[in-house]
């Protein structure tokens, strides 16, 4: 298992409610080098929670496949890392540093390390010491309140993660503020560790831009990923435009996967993202009132095979 940072790495975010086994799956079969699991607190972790380990199970493609953990007690965090020793397959682990949500903050893990630099590190050094996998990176943004990237970066390589995930607003910018790629730009220049940039990043040509302004290392692509997942597909085979056809498979390929992890469930969970993938048709919302009602997986295969391999033909 091993990363090649000699070209740019194309990575999707860990994004809760969103990035689960079916969705990882898909963008790893339509190319994304690198997936992650949602976030996971090392609290969970700790006490094996059953919902927890659920969220732990990667698809066969998912090679390599990174755990992401959140944690603010290094004594904690240790002890999830023990576990994570224990399970096959796994080949990295990604601390969560960027976290901007008010509970996971109160508890001092997510972006509030980014206030108190030596926790920060001792975390960082922590998993490095005890984790037996192969890898060990960090997911940060700009500052807390205020840009500090630039020491945020140092000492996260000083720490000894292998790279670092920049999303390049701070805390308080939420996920409204612009980002600001030139941030990104001067911590890649200050450290020899590889930088993936994040933050914001949509479609092919954004990408580009990004790659070029940050002279980063890679791209982490979260939200334009969700109805969206073929910008992996586009950016792996140099594609700007992506044929009608393509799209459909892969809106194929995600409902079956969804089916396949939760069962019948899977049909009624994959409306929210029938909703997204239908944006932009025409008659679109004739198409969400119906699907909305169908419980059936092969009821709404035909729907979906009707729906978008027709605008494909």
């Amino acid at each position: 298992m091993h990363l090649d940072f000699s070209k740019p790495l194309y990575i999707l975010a860990p994004l809760a409610g969103y990035t689960d086994l079916p969705f990882r799956s898909v963008v790893k079969k339509f190319g994304a080098d690198l997936t992650i699991s949602e976030m996971i607190s090392s609290n969970a972790l700790v006490y094996e929670s059953k919902k927890t380990m659920k969220m732990l199970q990667k698809a066969p493609l998912e090679d390599p496949y990174f755990v992401q953990i959140a944690g603010a007690d290094s004594n904690v965090v240790m002890k999830a890392v023990e576990k994570l020793n224990q399970i096959e397959g796994i080949d990295g682990i990604d601390l969560n540093c960027g976290c901007p949500v008010p509970k996971v903050v109160k508890q001092g893990a997510g972006s509030a390390l980014l206030k108190d630099l030596d926790r920060f590190q001792k975390i960082i050094e922590t998993i490095k010491e005890h984790s037996n996998k192969h890898y060990m990176s960090v997911k940060v943004r700009l500052g807390f309140e205020k840009i500090d990237i630039v020491n945020i970066a140092k000492a996260a390589q000083n720490a000894g993660a292998d790279f670092i995930t920049i999303h390049g607003r701070t805390r308080s910018g939420g996920f409204k503020a612009p980002v600001n790629y030139d941030a990104i730009a001067e911590a890649k220049a200050a450290v020899t560790i590889p930088v993936i940039a994040n933050g914001d990043i949509t479609d092919y040509q954004k990408t580009q831009f990004v790659l070029e302004t940050t002279q980063c290392d890679g791209v982490m692509i979260g939200r334009g990923a969700i109805g969206r997942p073929w910008i992996f597909y586009q950016l792996k085979n140099a594609q700007e435009n992506i044929p009608e056809d393509i799209k459909a498979k892969i809106i194929l390929e995600h409902f079956e996967q969804m089916v396949n992890f939760y069962g019948e469930y899977g049909v009624v969970l994959f409306r929210k993202h029938l909703h997204t993938y239908s944006k932009g048709y025409p008659g679109a919302s004739e198409f969400r009132q119906i699907i909305n009602d169908i419980k059936s997986a092969q009821k709404m295969r035909e729907l979906i095979s009707e729906f978008f391999f027709k605008k494909a033909a």
